[in-house]
C-alpha cells in the first residue's frame, strides 16, 4: 500500500464449534475424512441464533481496542464488509458506529464483496488515507455465512464457518513506491456463487418455494446459498497464477523475494494446487484454515493474525495477498509486514 500501513488485526470467532465429528452425526454416509483431507477443516465456528454480522464486527473491534489501545475519535472511516447485516437499510456500518461510539466527523461505508473483500477494503482504506480524507481507517470483516446454508447442504457445511476481523489502517509517514493493487471481475460467472431469492429480483415470500435435488443429487433452495464448486476450483486455480503473475510485475519483484503468499483461505485443495502451479515453498504457502473454516471476507485477516501470534511474522517481510471468489473478482497486493 502506498499511503496506508496494518497496524493491528483482531478477530472474533463464536462461541460454538462445529466439529467434523459432530456433522457426521447429521451426516451419517458423509466421508468425512476424504471431505477433510480436500477442505482441510477440522471444525468451524458457528454464530448463535441471535448473533449477527453486525455483532461479530463490533466484538471484533472490542477486541482491537484492549489488545491495541487507540484514540476512537482519530478513526476517520469505517469499513464494514458483509454480505449480511442487521437490516436491508440503515447500512449496517452506521449501526456498527453507533455500537462502536465513533465520533460524528467519522465516515461510515457498506460494501459486499465476499471472497475478496478484504483486498478491496485494504485498497479503499489506502484511497481514503491518500486522498486525506482519514489519518486512521477501521476496516470491519464478518459474515455470518452459517445462516445462509441450507441444514442439508453437507459440503459447503463442511467448508465454511462464521467470524468477523478488525483491522486498523493508519497513514505513513510518508508515501512508498510500493507495487499497487490489482483488481479485475469476469460478471458473467455471477450465478456460480449466489443467493438467489430475497432481494429485488426474487422477493420474499412471492418467490419462498419447497427443497429440490439437482443434477448431482445435493438437496438445493433458492434462499440459500449456492456455490458450484468444481467451477469456483477451476477460476481459482487458473485465476491465482495470473494475478501473483501480475502483481509480481507489477512490484518489479520475483517468487523468491516474497516470505509468505496468503491467499482466501477457500479450502486446502484450492491452495495447495495454486501452490504446485506456482512451485511456492510449503513453508511459504500460508493454510490456516483447519479450525476457522472458510469464514468469506475475514479469510486472509485471520491468517495474518494467526502467523503474527505464532512468531513467523517479522519486519519487513515482503507478503502478498490475493482474494478470489463470489463475483467473480479476483484481487491482490503485495505489502511490507
Amino acid at each position: 500500500m502506498k499511503h496506508a500501513q496494518i497496524d493491528h488485526i483482531s478477530c472474533y470467532y463464536p462461541h460454538y464449534q462445529l466439529t467434523n465429528a459432530r456433522l457426521v452425526e447429521d451426516f451419517p454416509d458423509f466421508k468425512i475424512q476424504e471431505m477433510s483431507r480436500l477442505t482441510g477443516v477440522l471444525s468451524r465456528h458457528i454464530s448463535a441464533k441471535n448473533e449477527t454480522s453486525v455483532d461479530m464486527g463490533a466484538k471484533a473491534v472490542e477486541r482491537l481496542f484492549s489488545e491495541f489501545p487507540f484514540e476512537m475519535d482519530d478513526v476517520g472511516y469505517l469499513l464494514f464488509c458483509s454480505a449480511g447485516g442487521d437490516y436491508i437499510t440503515p447500512p449496517s456500518s452506521c449501526i456498527l458506529h453507533d455500537r462502536l461510539r465513533l465520533p460524528a466527523h467519522c465516515g461510515a461505508l457498506d460494501f459486499n464483496q465476499g471472497c475478496t473483500g478484504y483486498l478491496y477494503g485494504l485498497s479503499l482504506a489506502d484511497s481514503l488515507i491518500g486522498a486525506g480524507h482519514a489519518k486512521k481507517v477501521l476496516l470491519v470483516t464478518a459474515e455470518a455465512i452459517t445462516k445462509m446454508l441450507h441444514p442439508k447442504d453437507k459440503a459447503n457445511r463442511s467448508i465454511f464457518g462464521d467470524a468477523g476481523a478488525a483491522t486498523l489502517i493508519s497513514a505513513k509517514k510518508a508515501p512508498s513506491s510500493e507495487g499497487g493493487f490489482i483488481f479485475g471481475t469476469d460478471g458473467s460467472k455471477h450465478e456460480q456463487i449466489i443467493i438467489r431469492h430475497g432481494r429485488e429480483r426474487y422477493p420474499l415470500p412471492e418467490y419462498e418455494e419447497d427443497d429440490f435435488t439437482d443434477a448431482l443429487g445435493n438437496t438445493r433452495n433458492n434462499r440459500y446459498f449456492y456455490m458450484n464448486g468444481s467451477e469456483v476450483f477451476n477460476f481459482s486455480v487458473a485465476k491465482a497464477p495470473e494475478l501473483v503473475s501480475s502483481l509480481l510485475a507489477e512490484a518489479g519483484l520475483n517468487m523468491d523475494q516474497v516470505d509468505f503468499f496468503v491467499f482466501h483461505q477457500a479450502n486446502r485443495i484450492i491452495l495447495e494446487t495454486i501452490g504446485r502451479k506456482l512451485k511456492i515453498p510449503n513453508e511459504k504457502l500460508v493454510i490456516e484454515l483447519q479450525e476457522t473454516g472458510n469464514t468469506v471476507s475475514s479469510t486472509i485477516p485471520i491468517a495474518l493474525r494467526n502467523l503474527e501470534q505464532k512468531g513467523l511474522l517479522k519486519r519487513g517481510m515482503v507478503l502478498l495477498l490475493a482474494g478470489f471468489g463470489v463475483g467473480f473478482s479476483w484481487g491482490g497486493i503485495i505489502l511490507r509486514y
